[in-house]
């Protein structure tokens, strides 16, 4: 047996809101809109990771998820022009990631970062 990919499901009735903050500020991709469901993501190859955490790291909340970008100061832009509030950083990590956390339109705590 192989693990092929893992998906987070975020349960919410307001779709809207998640194209917002993750299609629009974020730049995936809609891959499937079944209307009862929305599928964000790249045609890039993801790999399969699930991380298990007792703290976030530098005094943080252990975060819901985590989004690796290219480009974490854009996307920090791209959020704050979206009208998020960023709730910690930006912060160069001592573990070599640049990183940002914000909440989603549904309350989830978001860990973005890049490696440096």
């Amino acid at each position: 047996m192989t693990v092929r990919r893992i998906v987070a499901n975020i349960g919410t009735q307001d779709a809207a809101a998640a194209k917002r903050f993750y299609q629009d500020a974020l730049g995936l991709d809609v891959l499937m809109d079944q209307g009862w469901i929305v599928t964000c993501g790249t045609d890039e190859r993801m790999q399969v990771q699930i991380s298990f955490m007792a703290q976030g790291g530098s005094g943080t909340p252990v975060p819901d998820l985590s989004i690796e970008v290219d480009d974490v100061d854009a996307t920090l832009g791209a959020m704050k022009a979206a009208g998020f509030a960023i709730e910690y950083g930006p912060a160069d990590e001592p573990w070599g990631v640049r990183r940002f956390y914000v909440r989603d339109p549904f309350g989830r705590l978001v860990n973005i970062l890049s490696h440096r």
